[in-house]
């Protein structure tokens, strides 16, 4: 369960439900472990055959088989060309067009649940965030200002790493694309034996230097409008007015003043938390790139508990979330 409320969309009322038995901070390991066992899934799925294409073969391999329209007959002349067309679109567009339709759906309904849940670049994006604070005191070489967290201090002995980490991941994310194209003990092999062709290795230079680019200086940037996957996914939620937000209780603000977490003990806990580096408390077409993690929601509710208050955030869906757009909306021109 995301948020204390389930909206009852038939009457437009809102249902109290009990409070979730799961508190953020198990919730945000559950998403670590999601994190971590996609990221294997990632690099190991070539390898195994689960997903891959073959350049050398024009084959695409799925779960350890190898994936085919079940046309190879026609050339035999042992299918018509009714029923070719039959098994392009039963083995080709349609598994393709329910995939996309099932990803936008979820997209929908939840927004960017796949970035903050899944997705193997994302969880670099946070680990190369936590790095990068480490060694500067903040989340990007871009930002002005330096964000507090917990005790921490900035130590110039983690920029090494931080940069190391950049390239020994834009490597890894070169060569894992490449299995993804190529066998991988092709590719494996020519690494370990030299015996790379000019035009695998000229790939992998590129790819290499422009990933670790990437995560150095526009991970962020990436993530917002460089991923059509993530892109997409902020289309279709911003479409349904009635899809999972962020909400914030206008009238807790004095409570915000005050906030402070074990992680952000000088406040604004929830605009520290957020890996997109994005202000939660905003409204939704600001929050275009909101990947869902729920980071700055723990943060609040950690906060919240201190002070023996109801968080300030909080995951709403449906009629609710309708509603919250509404009042966000209202507030605005209030304001203006």
């Amino acid at each position: 369960m995301l948020c204390s409320a389930i909206p009852t969309e038939a009457d437009g009322r809102t249902r109290d439900a009990p409070a979730p038995r799961i508190g953020f901070g198990t919730l945000q390991r559950r998403r670590r472990a999601l994190q971590i066992g996609f990221l294997v899934l990632f690099l190991v799925a070539p390898a195994l055959d689960w997903l891959r294409f073959d350049l050398h073969e024009a084959q695409l391999w799925f779960l350890g088989g190898r994936w085919s329209l079940g046309i190879d007959d026609f050339a035999l002349g042992k299918l018509t060309a009714t029923e070719v067309a039959m098994s392009i679109i039963a083995r080709g567009i349609l598994p393709a067009v329910t995939l996309v339709i099932c990803f936008l759906a979820v997209a929908w309904r939840y927004g960017r649940l796949y970035c903050g849940w899944l997705c193997p670049h994302f969880s670099l994006v946070e680990l190369l965030n936590d790095l990068l604070h480490r060694a500067s005191g903040r989340f990007s070489v871009w930002e002005r200002d330096a964000v507090v967290v917990g005790d921490r201090k900035p130590q110039a002995r983690y920029w090494p790493l931080f940069a190391l980490s950049c390239v020994t991941f834009g490597i890894m994310w070169a060569i894992t694309l490449l299995t993804y194209l190529l066998p991988p003990a092709e590719i494996w092999g020519g690494l370990v034996n030299g015996t790379l062709t000019t035009n695998q290795s000229r790939f992998l230079l590129v790819a290499s230097v422009v990933f670790s680019l990437e995560f150095a200086f526009a991970r962020h940037f990436f993530c917002r409008f460089g991923c059509a996957v993530g892109f997409f996914q902020s289309l279709a939620w911003m479409a349904n007015p009635k899809g999972m937000v962020i909400a914030y209780d206008a009238q807790k603000t004095r409570d915000c003043k005050s906030c402070a977490s074990a992680r952000s003990p000088g406040g604004s806990s929830c605009d520290n938390a957020c890996p997109m580096r994005l202000r939660p408390r905003q409204v939704k077409r600001m929050m275009f790139s909101c990947v869902q993690c729920g980071r700055c929601v723990s943060e609040c509710a950690e906060s919240a508990a201190r002070r023996s208050t109801m968080p300030p955030l909080e995951w709403r869906i449906g009629v609710d979330a309708l509603r919250e757009s509404a009042t966000r909306r209202r507030d605005a021109k209030m304001d203006s």
